[in-house]
């Protein structure tokens, strides 16, 4: 077994957290200009000094869904967001990001011709 190259690594993790940042910034600061500065369920308001406490929610809950409209986009504050997620991963079971991720149900059946196996050797 080999063992991975730590510096490797570290530039994938590196790249992959500053292409994050760049698509969160870009569509974050479009929301930011185009929908008032206030949380959508709470309302509370925000200024330029609490403005890091206000985030960008995807309605659909797909990150990667940006219309030039903003039209998947709502302003939330932190709190109100935390929720929202919890939310559906109440109701679902699974939060969006599991979804995703989660790997497709086995299709074979290891066991299938165990009865048939076990009389041959039996015989």
């Amino acid at each position: 077994m080999t063992i991975p190259d730590p510096t490797r690594l570290d530039r994938i993790v590196a790249d992959a957290r500053r292409a994050a940042e760049q698509r969160n910034s870009g569509y974050r600061e479009r929301a930011l200009q185009m929908y008032p500065w206030i949380c959508g369920r709470c309302a509370r308001e925000f200024t330029r000094a609490n403005l890091r406490e206000l985030t960008v929610h995807h309605r659909n809950h797909n990150h990667d869904d940006n219309p030039a409209d903003g039209s998947n986009w709502e302003l939330l504050c932190v709190y109100c967001h935390d929720n929202e997620h919890s939310r559906q991963l109440d109701h679902t079971g699974v939060s969006a990001r599991d979804a995703e991720d989660r790997p497709a149900a086995a299709t074979s059946n290891p066991f299938a011709d165990l009865k048939a196996r076990l009389q041959k050797a039996r015989d």
